[in-house]
């Protein structure tokens, strides 16, 4: 964290952005199917993904005593929420070219309103404090890798070099920057609720020990159901590591090495989320971001009027 980010408290605020998704083709990284594919998995993960969060914190939120927690929470959750909604204005989009992805997203609806939801799955007999607890880990953890990706896509030039769709760099720019700017809310509000010392450290441990694996296999499948379903493709070809690792290679896609090493920083006792990423890169992206520029000027036309 550089010393600039260390000065005083960074309010986390949303912004009601928007995007126009009428030029955006199906294959908005040209001549790159598989890693238009992979980063597309990350739209169908957020509408049910980011409202689960909110569902989530609106349940802890009674237990915050600190003050300031509570703001970023309130602000955290004002950012998930309008995540959700414009990725899912993405799946729409997705499904206007005939790409329709209701046979993968109905699985991660289920993962998290049902398997995650308010009461364990099966009649668990878990109480509910426990279970509270154990889904704030897994928001942390999924905030870890959050983190990192929004790192990656600010700096992203490959994309840059690749002419991916401009609408489509903001929405994952716009995105990335609000992740890095939020990347300690989830952990601090884990921490806050998580209970005292070891049993504490020992259940957020086990919340990456369950997410790790989970989305790698989601973005797997994910990224496999998309390639499979493209009209443009008609079924000629499938998603492969070595298409995937060239793509890498080209820097269209973050290393294995990039999200893997997340995982033992995490593990780290003396961890926090503040260590991850640049929060200056992403205030001067979201300085500069079209649809955040647009945000902002109609939230000050309407205080003017």
């Amino acid at each position: 964290m550089s010393a600039e980010e260390q000065v005083g408290h960074y309010p986390i605020k949303p912004r009601r952005v928007s995007f126009d998704w009428d030029e955006t083709p199906l294959h908005w990284i040209p001549d790159e199917p598989t890693a238009t594919h992979v980063i597309n998995v990350l739209h169908l993960l957020p509408p049910a993904g980011e409202r689960w969060f909110v569902k989530v914190f609106k349940e802890a939120l009674p237990l915050v005593r600190d003050p300031v927690l509570r703001k970023d929470v309130k602000g955290f959750m004002g950012q998930e929420a309008t995540h959700s909604v414009q990725h899912a204005y993405v799946l729409d989009h997705l499904a206007a070219q005939r790409l329709d992805t209701e046979g993968f997203t109905k699985h991660v609806d289920f993962l998290f309103e049902k398997l995650l939801g308010e009461k364990p799955p099966f009649g668990a007999p878990i109480p509910p404090q426990e279970w509270l607890r154990f889904r704030l880990a897994i928001i942390a953890a999924i905030e870890q890798f959050t983190a990192v990706l929004g790192d990656w896509v600010l700096r992203a030039e490959g994309l840059d070099r690749g002419d991916a769709d401009t609408i489509m760099l903001d929405l994952l720019r716009w995105h990335g920057a609000e992740e890095v700017e939020h990347r300690a809310v989830a952990f601090d509000m884990y921490q806050h609720c998580g209970g005292e010392g070891l049993p504490r450290y020992a259940r957020r441990i086990e919340g990456m020990v369950v997410t790790a694996p989970m989305l790698l296999w989601l973005w797997a499948w994910g990224t496999a159901y998309l390639i499979r379903h493209d009209p443009q493709l008609a079924g000629r070809m499938r998603y492969s590591l070595r298409e995937h690792n060239r793509a890498v290679g080209k820097g269209l896609l973050p290393t294995w090495r990039e999200l893997g090493a997340a995982i033992p920083r995490y593990f780290r006792r003396s961890y926090h989320p503040s260590q991850e990423g640049s929060l200056r890169k992403a205030v001067e992206y979201l300085a500069t971001s079209p649809a955040a520029r647009a945000a902002a000027g109609a939230v000050g036309r309407a205080a003017m009027s």
